[in-house]
Order: structure tokens, then sequence, then C-alpha cells
């Protein structure tokens, strides 16, 4: 029987799954790089660093010019300037990768119950997914902030399951990193990934899951036809 049989809810990423967000990011980072006395970077370079949290990113951003020490020192005056910036741009620049919405719709017409799981802080994700008019699918929506842990931590994902009171196994988790696989797997639930999107520079075909799906719809209709079969 597939371990997508019995699946009753999906627990979906945001960055890299459903949008492609690096260009807010982009601008966001470079408005930070900018204050601190530093050049801008290229969209290419964020697109490795983005997936962990914003702390790790910032970090991870501020390494390119500084050692440990400088970048602790400056470390609360760069997250300040960052989330001004990105709050003040936050979606403009962000685009849906193709057939999220379909994907969405069908999942829910299917009757899964839907989460979205992200590591991005949560006052920024609430408003980017309604101002892309996705918050309407979602029951539950957590940030990287909103828990004690985020991905690759499980405990994003066994919190949904038990919101949901359902067992891990039917709860799908989709996502476009080996974060979001390896908290499906220390969660004990299915999961599927995405191509298109960061994963830190890694091949996704690497990433350990029970399934590469196209896009989200293509998702939908995994999903829909193991129920059908089972």
């Amino acid at each position: 029987m597939s371990v997508l049989a019995g699946v009753r809810a999906a627990i979906i990423d945001l960055d890299g799954t459903m949008l492609d967000t690096i260009p807010d990011f982009h601008v966001a980072i470079n408005g930070m790089r900018e204050e601190l006395g530093l050049g801008p970077i290229t969209q290419e370079q964020i697109a490795l660093m983005v997936g962990k949290g914003s702390e790790n990113l910032i970090r991870s951003v501020l390494a390119l010019n500084w050692d440990a020490d400088r970048i602790e020192a400056a470390f609360a005056q760069a997250m300040d300037a960052y989330q001004r910036h990105y709050l003040a741009i936050n979606g403009n620049y962000s685009t849906l990768f193709p057939q999220v919405t379909e994907g969405l719709a069908a999942m829910k017409a299917h009757g899964l119950r839907l989460a979205c799981v992200t590591n991005k802080p949560i006052s920024f994700t609430t408003p980017l997914l309604k101002l892309k008019g996705l918050d309407q699918f979602f029951e539950v929506v957590y940030g990287g902030d909103s828990l004690p842990r985020k991905k690759p931590d499980p405990l994003p994902l066994r919190t949904v399951c038990a919101d949901f009171d359902l067992p891990p196994s039917q709860v799908v988790a989709i996502g476009d990193s080996s974060n979001d696989a390896q908290a499906a797997r220390a969660a004990g639930c299915p999961v599927l990934t995405v191509p298109y999107g960061y994963n830190h520079g890694e091949s996704i075909h690497d990433t350990d899951s029970d399934g590469i799906v196209a896009t989200l719809l293509e998702a939908a209709s995994l999903i829909r036809s193991h129920h059908t079969n089972s």
C-alpha cells in the first residue's frame, strides 16, 4: 500500500514551494547591507542561504564580509534593518509558482485539511499569505518563530498533526528542501518534494522523499489517485 493512501491532511512549505520570494529577500537584504555600509549581493547568492530561518540567513549574508566577532557585534542592528526593509516590501516582488492556487484548491476539494509551516517569521508569513490570496486555504499557519523549534526539527509538523488529531502517517509534508524532508522523516510523515525551489543549492534528487512532484496540482492528483486505488 502506498504511503499516500491514508493521507488526510497536508503540511505545505512557503518559500520555494508556493512562492518565489527570492526577489523580496534580495531587496530587503540589500537595503540592510546598504545601511551597514556593505555592497549589494545577487539573488543567486541569496538563494543558497534561505530556508533555515531569518537568523541563519542574516548571519550567512554578513559572513560574506565579516568575521564572527564583527557579525555578533552588529547582529541586532542588522536584524532590525532587515526586518524593517522586509516588512516594507513583503510580497511586492514575489510571485506564485505555477499551479499553486489550483493545487491547493484541488487538495481542499478532495477533503484534505491544510497547514502552512515555514521557517519564515510569522510576522512576515501572515500578511504574505493574505496578499497572495493563499490564506483562505489554511486552517493552521506556523512561522519559524511560532514554536520553540523550527524545521528540520519535527516539532512544527508534530504540532500540526496534534492540531488536526491525525497520526503523522496521515499527514503529508510538501516542500522544496532537505529541511522539509528531514522534518517529515523525523515526525513520521510521508513527504513529497518539488524540484523548482531553493534547497540550499543542492539537488532535490539527493533528498530522501517519497516522490518528486512538478507542481502542487500534481501532488493533489497523486494523493487523489492513491486514495482511489487504495
